[in-house]
């Protein structure tokens, strides 16, 4: 069975946005890039606070470019190959190439951490992640 383990807000404004995540709810910040995205964690879930997104880009979402909300939501999977042949099947469609787990960095690809995630979409056009290898949630102290 599948996992939710991520979610992803855009805003023209995350560091803003991670402030008040971690005041009002008490999240734990666990990294920031250098373009400054911000992931957070409440110890299960990993919540990243992205950039907004452009109509250029490969995953824009149903609400286009330039939208404060919520993005996507991420599954942690126990077989990437499998999931996404399911997601084909189902009326989704593949918006990244399959990443191999382990490699870690922006969609399974290039420095970071060991995500690797393979961006997709449901039938509705939401964005959907998925990872074999997950994502960070672990406060470490």
């Amino acid at each position: 069975m599948a996992k939710i383990r991520h979610i992803a807000l855009t805003s023209d404004n995350p560091s803003k946005l991670a402030d008040f995540y971690k005041e009002v709810f008490g999240m734990t910040e666990v990294r920031r890039s250098e373009n400054g995205q911000v992931f957070l964690t409440d110890g299960y879930i990993n919540m990243a606070l992205l950039n907004y997104k452009t109509p250029n880009d490969e995953d824009p979402g149903p609400n286009g470019g330039y939208y404060d909300g919520i993005h996507h939501i991420g599954f942690q999977v126990d077989d990437i190959e499998s999931a996404a042949e399911k997601v084909d099947q189902s009326g989704g469609h593949r918006l990244s190439r399959t990443a191999t787990p382990g490699t870690g960095g922006l969609f399974g690809f290039g420095p970071g951490p060991s995500n690797a995630e393979t961006k997709f979409s449901g039938p509705d056009g939401v964005v959907l992640d998925m990872s074999q290898s997950g994502w960070e949630t672990e406060i470490k102290m």
